[in-house]
């Protein structure tokens, strides 16, 4: 008989589709079964895992990942010992379809079950498949450190709350990923310090809605307060003998604080929690990036009722104008859905409108698909026709790129400080980086004081733009990683 071999390397592979939250929690996955053996690898052909993190937020999303899914056939016949896992929204909305019609998926899970990942796979290690899809009511991972994947060693994101409240009526998240819940605000902290610590320079704050973040803390009331990381774990300072709830706009103020070095970001916020609290940390924090993503689906308050979104069009341009009072150089980005059940011409011509009027500096623009379960597939006829949806994406489109040109073009001649994130992959003469509004900018690799490296702060003069990129030369180096 052969030994039972202990403590065997197994490597697990796993690709990421959709938004930046199913990176974050792909990190988490890889986290978990770090504990339980498993290296993370670089491509399929050398795991003996590969786990698919999957979004259910558009058709074509989904359609992706079958696609995928198909390809593993092939790589199964090379590899007969090769396991394969479907992780994420899709798992949640297909599981049946996934398990019975797609023979090469071993094991699904869905997103608050990752925790159970060892205990499935080892179900699956005996010839059978496995599945956990149950959705929570108190999953985090907040306590879980993630395992940074493909990571540039620069930026990182940080999941600060999960699942959605809101129940827009094209929108399957609510029922892929469950009810708010928002995580320990000082075990956020501690993930930033120790960031920082890591040598980090930036931070994304991750959610379905982070603007609606609440955690209540129980007994007196913390808040963090000092200059230096090491004050986060040191001085936090009671405020209240009460519980005390904390908001998004504290959550803000206190990562500003306890981390005055590392950049702060956020995504995705809406527009019915933008509250004048938040905009006013953001102006009163250097290290809190100017930029704000800020969905609005549809200029069409008719539209947007019928999507269930909770503001009109002269709501969302209030938010538009106090964004601008508090903040004058944020740059702001959106979500733009095309031909959404009911839509006339008059009303994309109101969406068309609203883009010439904000002037957003980047948008994320779709033609409308029906998702199942939501309230438009119970409720509405999807009754634009494809091509007239297809028409007025290109419209929408169109004008939004005359936007961006215009905005880009606004900023050269400034001065913009530019975190360098890597090398440029079309000259390995330049480097990229971003400003604080989250535009690309170009600049040159090698500059008169020494080479420019991922992680160096630079104050650097805009010379050209384009819709999509800045352009600019070294002005000066703020600070060396």
């Amino acid at each position: 008989m052969c030994p039972i071999l202990e403590n065997v390397q197994k490597k697990v592979y796993i690709e990421s589709y959709g938004c930046q939250m199913n990176v974050s929690d792909s990190e988490v996955v890889a986290s978990i079964l770090a504990k339980d053996g498993y290296t993370p690898v670089t491509s399929a052909e050398e795991a003996d895992l590969v786990l698919l993190n999957t979004c259910s937020i558009r058709e074509k999303a989904e359609y992706t990942v079958l696609q995928r899914i198909n390809e593993m056939n092939n790589l199964k016949a090379r590899n007969k010992g090769l396991k394969v896992g479907v992780l994420g929204c899709m798992a949640e909305r297909m599981r049946e379809d996934l398990l019975e019609k797609k023979k090469v998926v071993d094991l699904v899970v869905g997103p608050d079950a990752y925790r159970t990942l060892p205990e499935l796979l080892e179900k699956v290690g005996t010839g059978q498949k496995a599945v956990n899809v149950l959705l929570s009511r108190e999953e985090t991972y907040g306590e879980i450190e993630p395992v940074r994947l493909d990571t540039n060693g620069v930026t990182a994101f940080v999941t600060i709350m999960r699942g959605c409240d809101n129940m827009c009526a094209f929108c399957v998240v609510p029922f892929t990923r469950g009810r708010e819940r928002s995580r320990d605000a000082q075990s956020i902290v501690r993930e930033c310090v120790q960031l920082v610590r890591d040598g980090y320079k930036e931070v994304t704050l991750l959610g379905q809605n982070v603007d609606s973040y609440k955690f209540t803390v129980a007994g007196p009331g913390l808040r963090v307060a000092g200059s230096s990381i090491d004050d986060a774990t040191r001085n936090a300072q009671p405020v209240t003998d009460q519980p005390t709830i904390i908001d998004f706009a504290d959550l803000l103020e206190m990562g500003a604080l306890a981390c005055p070095t590392l950049r702060i970001r956020y995504s995705t916020s809406h527009p019915k929690d933008m509250t004048d609290k938040v905009l006013a940390v953001m102006a009163r924090y250097a290290n809190i990036c100017k930029y704000i993503h800020l969905p609005v689906q549809s200029g069409s308050s008719n539209v947007l009722h019928r999507m269930n979104r909770g503001y009109d069009r002269g709501w969302y341009l209030e938010r538009m104008a106090s964004i601008r009072r508090h903040m004058p150089d944020c740059a702001i980005s959106t979500d733009i859905i095309a031909g959404f059940c009911g839509e006339t011409e008059e009303d994309h011509q109101a969406t068309l409108e609203l883009l010439r009027e904000v002037q957003y500096d980047m948008a994320f623009m779709f033609k409308y698909s029906e998702r199942p379960k939501t309230l438009a597939a119970r409720k509405y006829p999807d009754d634009v026709p494809e091509e007239v949806k297809g028409r007025r994406l290109a419209e929408v489109i169109e004008t939004q790129k005359a936007a961006s040109a215009q905005r880009m073009l606004g900023y050269v001649g400034q001065v913009h400080e530019v975190l360098v994130e890597g090398v440029s992959k079309r000259s390995a003469d330049h480097v990229y980086g971003r400003n604080s509004q989250n535009s690309i900018v170009i600049l040159p690799r090698y500059g008169s004081s020494a080479e420019l490296t991922p992680g160096t702060f630079v104050n650097a003069r805009i010379e050209s733009a384009t819709p999509g990129s800045l352009k600019g030369s070294i002005h000066s180096i703020v600070r060396w990683p």
